[in-house]
């Protein structure tokens, strides 16, 4: 049985099952083909896939790419056409006494979804708004429905606005529709970028519209009401992209930047790139659409940032310089204060579901009047190495303090803040959301004043990055 969803393309359906809300499972037809795809990619990163913690790897990224693109298999009709509402003075004219035929806006809708660039995961913050006509109104759970339908594929920003609009338009059939997104891509930058450029930003930040209808005129009165109801949502009206304008350069992997690093990476493993082209194909799009012939090229050299790699040659000799520059008494802890270093910023991939998790390191130590604190430089090198592969927060946590504590006489303690994207994609969607980890050792592990003294100074809230 073969079924058209949204007119894009066809699929087949074997032992399907249906949730209710018009998504038909698929996870007979491709599944497997992305576990073995999956495999291609861990075992072309020197890893092995049998090892604990990558075992089940495959299935759970399998798992996840079909929770975030089901938008492929759900038809808006379905959404929309059970949740229209009469309501009694909402004609086709556009009027606002009394609120009839004036404008309804739904704000901050959490959503995400996956750059068709380079297969990376994005927050999006959408805001929604419409002007009822006809004599009835839509429920307003089904604007947030239709908007997730398509962020739930792979998606640009200007694309995504327009989709929604159109949908929401044709399945309402109001006066106009307003959309607004707030989108922002993670830039992982490779190990070495990270060294020698201290400011180095880690989003991407894009305002997209769109609109139709009494919304279609860019400069219509109406965008003016709508605008002011955003007033408190830090939106700047002079860096909207509005449809119809020159598309803006939005994903790193395609900025002059990446060139650099990926020319450095040297020539990419055509079997892994294979094999991300079979997952995009198994997730029911066309790999040869021209939107998407160079994303897996970009994905696969994105991936070998987090290649197995060797520590001793990634430090180029700061551990040495590092342990020769400082001699504490490891003997007593009489007259030592805490010397910390704080939001050390990194970036990693999430070894059981392939997906980036980035945040902030506290690294704080016991430090004898008279002695300098270690470089910076050398405790940034290590987080930064620990990061730059295939990772968990906790085994990243006790991983940098065991090697720093060495280099600091033994009393360490680390704290790693950190938002994860699994925890906004396969269907948890817990927007804001972040995760602390905490590794003491030597004194800290007994002191629990130290501790709380330590804990006291990490800055609050603490930016770990960008939902």
């Amino acid at each position: 049985m073969g079924c058209v969803i949204d007119g894009r393309f066809t699929v087949e359906i074997q032992n399907g099952v249906s949730n209710g809300c018009g998504e038909v499972g698929l996870w007979n037809d491709g599944g497997g083909a992305i576990e073995d795809a999956v495999k291609v990619l861990l075992e072309g990163l020197g890893e092995d896939v049998n090892r604990e913690g990558l075992r089940k790897t495959p299935l759970r990224v399998a798992k996840a790419l079909h929770e975030g693109t089901r938008g492929y298999r759900q038809k808006v009709n379905d959404i929309v056409q059970g949740a229209l509402f009469p309501e009694a003075g909402l004609d086709n004219r556009v009027g606002h006494a009394g609120g009839a035929g004036g404008l309804v806006i739904v704000r901050d809708l959490d959503l995400f979804s996956y750059c068709e660039s380079c297969l990376l995961p994005f927050p999006v913050k959408c805001h929604v708004g419409y002007v009822p006509s006809g004599e009835r109104v839509v429920g307003l759970s089904k604007l947030s429905r239709v908007a997730d339908v398509f962020a739930k594929r792979l998606q640009e920003p200007q694309r995504l606005a327009d989709e929604v609009c159109s949908a929401l338009h044709q399945g309402i059939r109001p006066a106009g529709v307003a959309i607004i997104l707030q989108c922002s891509h993670i830039h992982f930058p490779d190990i070495e970028s990270v060294f020698l450029d201290s400011n180095y930003q880690g989003w991407v930040k894009i305002l997209v519209s769109s609109g139709s209808g009494v919304f279609e005129n860019k400069n219509a009165d109406v965008w003016a009401d709508f605008f002011g109801l955003l007033k408190f949502r830090g939106i700047n009206m002079d860096k909207i992209h509005f449809r119809g304008s020159s598309d803006p350069c939005w994903c790193p992997s395609q900025s002059s930047l990446s060139a650099k690093v990926s020319s450095k990476i040297g020539p990419v493993n055509p079997v892994m790139v294979t094999a991300v082209a079979s997952v995009i194909e198994s997730l029911g799009e066309n790999p040869l659409r021209k939107e998407l012939i160079g994303t897996p090229t970009r994905f696969v050299k994105w991936l070998m940032n987090f290649q197995k790699s060797n520590f001793n040659i990634k430090l180029n000799g700061f551990l040495c310089d590092g342990i020769d520059s400082l001699n504490v008494n490891e003997d007593v802890n009489i007259n030592k204060k805490i010397t910390s270093e704080l939001n050390i910023p990194f970036w990693s991939q999430c070894e059981h579901h392939l997906l980036p998790f980035h945040g902030v390191v506290h690294i704080g130590y016991l430090m004898s009047d008279g002695f300098n604190p270690i470089l910076k430089s050398l405790l940034q090198s290590i987080v930064h190495f620990y990061g730059f592969k295939l990772q968990v927060q906790e085994r990243l946590t006790r991983q940098i303090a065991e090697t720093i504590a060495p280099l600091l006489g033994g009393d360490v303690i680390v704290v790693v803040e950190a938002s994860h994207t699994c925890m906004i994609s396969r269907g948890i969607e817990k927007f804001g959301s972040s995760t602390a980890t905490i590794g003491v050792l030597g004194h800290f592990s007994t002191d629990p004043t130290a501790r709380a003294s330590f804990l006291k100074s990490i800055p609050y809230p603490t930016s770990s990055g960008e939902q």
